[in-house]
């Protein structure tokens, strides 16, 4: 809006002052044109004195000098005869002095009407002058030449006694373009003539405005009126483009300052509003987010009834954070419970197992290596649940955890079951699921596969190779396997026991030979498996 209005009062200012420099050049040209019509009106008047018009030369000096005694542009009146030479004067010059090659004299003779010449310097005074000249006529016959020349000092005078603006610029010049009067600066560009640049305006066909630099080096818009047969002189009229625009910038500078208070002002209470309204509640609710993903569940926001829209977004946050930490509570509670009923559920068990043992004792006690062999068997089984409810198993070795799960089932006193494969440390959450894996599979051995025959070979192999685990189970000299015409919970349980994290891939092929199963898993978790399923 500022560009436009201020596009707008420049466009509007500049033609208005255009208009004014129009109607001041005008203004000059019409006081110049009555001067010009006071000094034609005074040869006029001169001419018709007798002894002017008889050329008496003893009487018309003295005639001449009164009549120039009362008026200020002249200084001095001449007649001349037809031959240019000087009848007499109003300053006694000496009679006779020739005066032909003026060009003022060549047009009076031509011509009937007054006569404006050119810039001049007198030739007996050396004062600078305008002269004009009226041929003196006797009937229809000229007889002679009155001439004289208005003061440019006096002409200055008129300009500056016309109380122009002190901003603007007057220039008269004659037809040549030699500048005969000038405000301001006058004794500067007085004789001189005007630029090369400007001479076309001296003779253009009708007046005119325009924009220039002028010779004191201002920006003006200059009003013109050229010389034509109204007017005998070249007159224009400047006015400083920095005067005139002047209200226009110091309107300009205060808006621009008025703005750029406006914008601080605006800027502050934005950056204020802002950092008080949006960003301090939006920082204590990610700060409280924060604290709370750290640990600290007891903190909250606070912001009931505070900050607007922000506000009932932190009371929800709040109300949020309050119900997470109900449902935690109960979820902690539950988690508690089902330890306490998983270790209770290992406990009767191997109260259970317990009890067999003794039955064992009794019932075989004339056995003594028989009921060797079943107690530790009773024993690991009752180790083995240990195993499957523990939550706090840490990362141990592959061949260990095989070992320690397969106790109940023999173990490595067994000669039937083999191990084979190098040292490798497995996770925490890879020993847990390989345990179980390798439980179920060892039960479903003596249920269903080569353990439950006498001959029957269980062979279990491994290998760790770039970050990964290769397992495999073989089953041989069992009975015949067939594939189950449905999945059990076991096949259920060992598909699904190791976490996606350790990106686990298995394979299982009932061959007639016996059982072959295939797994494959992650030492350590990842958060991308199947990025490492793509490598």
């Amino acid at each position: 809006m500022l560009g436009y209005n201020e596009f707008t009062a420049r466009r509007e200012r500049n033609a208005e002052v255009h208009r004014q420099a129009a109607q001041l050049s005008r203004q000059a040209a019409s006081e110049v044109g009555s001067v010009l019509e006071g000094v034609k009106g005074l040869l006029i008047a001169t001419s018709a004195i007798p002894s002017i018009a008889e050329q008496d030369s003893a009487s018309c000096d003295a005639v001449l000098k009164s009549v120039v005694s009362k008026l200020a542009p002249v200084r001095n009146i001449l007649v001349l005869d037809t031959k240019g030479k000087l009848v007499c004067d109003s300053m006694g010059w000496a009679t006779g002095m020739d005066f032909s090659d003026r060009g003022y004299f060549k047009d009076a003779l031509q011509n009937d009407g007054l006569v404006i010449g050119e810039y001049t310097v007198s030739r007996v005074s050396n004062a600078r002058i305008l002269p004009m000249a009226l041929a003196l006529k006797k009937g229809d016959e000229t007889i002679g030449v009155l001439a004289t020349g208005v003061r440019l000092e006096w002409l200055q005078e008129r300009i500056v006694e016309r109380g122009w603006a002190a901003s603007s610029s007057i220039t008269i010049a004659d037809r040549t373009g030699v500048i005969l009067a000038r405000s301001p600066d006058y004794e500067k560009f007085i004789g001189t003539k005007i630029s090369d640049r400007f001479q076309y305006l001296v003779h253009e066909e009708k007046p005119g405005t325009l924009e220039i630099v002028s010779r004191d080096g201002s920006p003006r818009i200059v009003g013109y009126t050229p010389v034509s047969s109204i007017s005998p002189l070249y007159v224009a009229a400047g006015i400083s483009e920095a005067e005139a625009l002047a209200p226009i910038n110091r309107a300009t500078a205060m808006g621009l300052m008025m703005m750029t208070i406006g914008a601080s002002l605006a800027l502050f209470a934005a950056v204020f509003v802002g950092n008080t309204f949006i960003l301090h509640p939006i920082n204590r609710i990610v700060a409280v987010l924060q604290q709370w993903r750290d640990g600290n569940t007891s903190v909250r926001t606070g912001m009931k009834g505070q900050y607007s829209e922000l506000g009932q977004v932190g009371a929800s946050i709040d109300g949020l954070l309050d119900e997470l930490e109900v449902r935690r509570s109960d979820s902690e509670r539950a988690e508690e419970r089902r330890r306490l009923m998983a270790r209770e559920l290992s406990h009767r068990v191997k109260n259970t197992l317990a009890v067999v043992q003794a039955i064992a004792r009794q019932t075989y006690k004339h056995l003594s290596v028989q009921n060797t062999v079943f107690s530790e068997r009773i024993s690991a089984l009752a180790g083995a649940y240990d195993v499957l409810l523990s939550d706090d198993w840490k990362s141990g070795d592959l061949r260990e955890v095989v070992e320690h799960t397969l106790l109940p089932h023999g173990g490595k006193r067994d000669a039937r079951i083999q191990l084979s494969g190098p040292p490798c440390m497995l996770s925490s959450d890879a020993v847990l699921a390989l345990s179980l894996v390798t439980h179920e599979l060892a039960t479903n051995a003596i249920k269903y596969g080569s353990l439950r025959e006498p001959d029957g070979r269980l062979n279990i192999s491994w290998a760790c190779d770039d970050g990964r685990v290769s397992f495999k189970w073989q089953e041989r000299d069992g009975p015949t396997v067939e594939m189950p015409a449905t999945e059990g919970f076991g096949s259920k349980l060992i598909r699904s026991a190791f976490p996606t994290a350790l990106d686990p891939q298995s394979a299982t092929d009932f061959t007639p030979e016996g059982l072959e199963f295939r797994l494959s898993f992650l030492l350590s978790p990842t958060s991308e498996p199947n990025a490492v399923k793509a490598a």
